[in-house]
């Protein structure tokens, strides 16, 4: 009988929430009594994560446990950032806590890396996926100190091309859900007939596949596709208010007198320990760190499991319609970021989401004309601005000296010629612009309801920083180009834009609102 394996994932993650003018965060009143909610989390779920109790029968803190150094886990590098910046004690031991994960799984650390500012992969552009993925393998190196073997990508969403960027910049495994699995069969066979479907699902989640390059002859990337009921149960049942109905949960989903290592894994919201769900941050912590092995498992994470029991079948994706990818937060596809597909959260009965397609379809056409201005302009300084871009993350991520500085620093290599501090300037610029063209995709502005929500007006905000960025640098303005086709993305709400603060009339007619309406009662750039 093989052995008998636990990972549970945690992807801790929030939107980012920085003014684009001012790099600060503004209050936020429904995230009280924190000023917002990223204080409000943090309080609520990273820092008890480092320091979560086990109690006994008569409430006595028994000790404490770092659930960081039992969780395989990813942070967002924006968020990251926000807790190294406000809160260094726990981002102190958030790192330890990786460290001492090495020390205990044979040399692979807990934490992997993230796809940069969280866009969905499969909907952007290839030199837009490279950037994303060169920045967040950086940002990784920086706080952890070593190389990432894992990253994480936003929603898990996926398809080939997305998995060949990840493969030639040195990733070596992912996570998916299962239902992005559409046929497997034994490695180092070449007839056709031996692939077996695993649509819908069905695929066996107890052991890693490997996806073949199809771009590179003989490199590959490892997939793991977590347990789809028990990462459900977690995030929306009450399993895991209870260590022991949990574990029999898990203990559930092996396969009894199995003759090979199995992994059961689970793959959640990290928010949801603690923010989601208060006070299951304790729940994880006696499950992984206890109680887990005196029911026979050993806690491991990926990339040790990975190096324990090599894949042993290859993996074919089910590349949703038109192979534009899937998601596991979306039935359709990646329909939910780019069309009104039917999936949403929150919003009325009888609401729509007919914006998706406009708003999608105004950053799609400003994103390209921002790509060309860069590029002209780009190139009377930059030996290849899309090259300087991919190392601009140097730039943002240094926090000693000032930006001009850092730029000579690290991108010096790169100019044609001796630039005057004017012309630095206008290449940070053109730079920064790309930043924002890349955070407008951000995934949150199409996930929920209405395109009043936050998360939308703040993809909304960057836009038009960029705009404003890119009319500073060459005089011209794309911005009515921008309104014109943003005016089509329909909120279902009328008369006034709900902030997170306090709404803005409109009109006294009862016209919807829209997004230019949204974009205009943002930040001004006159």
């Amino acid at each position: 009988m093989g052995g008998l394996f636990l990972c549970i994932h945690g992807h801790f993650y929030q939107p980012p929430r920085e003014n684009p003018w001012t790099g600060k965060i503004e209050v936020q009143p429904t995230a009280a009594p924190f000023h917002d909610w990223n204080e409000r989390i943090f309080q609520e779920c990273y820092k008890p994560n480092t320091e979560a109790v086990i109690i006994d029968d008569a409430g006595k803190v028994l000790r404490r446990v770092n659930n960081y150094e039992y969780l395989n886990f990813n942070f967002g590098p924006a968020l990251f950032d926000w807790i190294s910046e406000n809160h260094p004690n726990t981002y102190t031991k958030i790192i330890e806590a990786d460290k001492i994960s090495v020390q205990n799984h044979n040399g692979h650390g807990n934490a992997i890396a993230q796809v940069y500012n969280h866009l969905i992969m499969p909907l952007a552009m290839r030199r837009d996926k490279i950037t994303q993925v060169k920045w967040g393998i950086a940002d990784f190196e920086l706080r952890f100190g070593r190389k990432p073997e894992g990253m994480w990508l936003a929603e898990t969403a996926c398809n080939n091309a997305t998995l060949e960027v990840l493969i030639g910049e040195g990733i070596r495994y992912t996570i998916l859900d299962p239902s992005q699995a559409l046929k497997v069969r034994k490695l180092n066979t070449d007839r056709k007939f031996l692939w077996e479907d695993v649509s819908d699902g069905r695929i066996n989640t107890r052991m890693p596949y490997r996806f073949q390059s199809k771009e590179k002859n003989g490199e590959f990337i490892d997939i793991f596709f977590y347990d789809g009921p028990l990462s459900k149960g977690i995030a929306f049942d009450d399993v895991v208010f209870d260590s022991k109905r949990l574990m029999d949960k898990i203990d559930s989903a092996n396969m009894k007198n199995f003759e090979y290592d199995q992994l059961i894994s689970m793959a959640v919201d990290g928010e949801t320990f603690g923010h989601h769900k208060h006070f299951t941050e304790r729940t994880i912590a006696y499950l992984l760190s206890e109680y887990a092995l005196t029911r026979g498992y050993k806690v491991v994470n990926y990339a040790e499991y990975l190096e324990r029991s090599q894949a042993e079948y290859e993996v074919m994706l089910n590349e949703g319609p038109k192979g534009e990818g899937t998601a596991w937060s979306c039935i359709h596809g990646v329909g939910r970021w780019k069309e009104n597909c039917g999936c949403y959260t929150g919003g009325a009965q009888g609401w729509n989401q007919q914006w998706r397609s406009p708003l999608r379809n105004a950053l799609n056409q400003l994103n390209f004309k921002l790509g060309v201005l860069f590029e002209l302009e780009g190139r009377k300084y930059l030996k290849d601005p899309w090259t300087a871009r991919n190392e601009y993350i140097n730039v943002i991520l240094e926090k000693t000296g000032t930006r001009e500085e850092s730029f000579s620093k690290f991108l010096s290599g790169m100019f044609l010629k001796r630039l005057k501090q004017s012309e630095k300037i206008t290449c940070i610029n053109l730079l920064e612009m790309q930043k924002y063209s890349m955070l407008m995709f951000t995934s949150c502005g199409w996930f929920f309801a209405d395109i009043s929500g936050i998360e939308t007006q703040k993809i909304i905000e960057y836009a038009k920083r960029a705009i404003e960025l890119g009319e500073t640098i060459s005089g011209v303005n794309l911005e009515q180009d921008f309104l014109d086709e943003l005016s089509k993305a329909k909120s279902n709400k009328r008369n006034e834009i709900p902030t997170d603060g306090e709404n803005k009339e409109l009109s006294a007619d009862e016209s919807f609102i829209n997004g230019a309406d949204i974009y205009k009662s943002l930040g001004d750039i006159r």
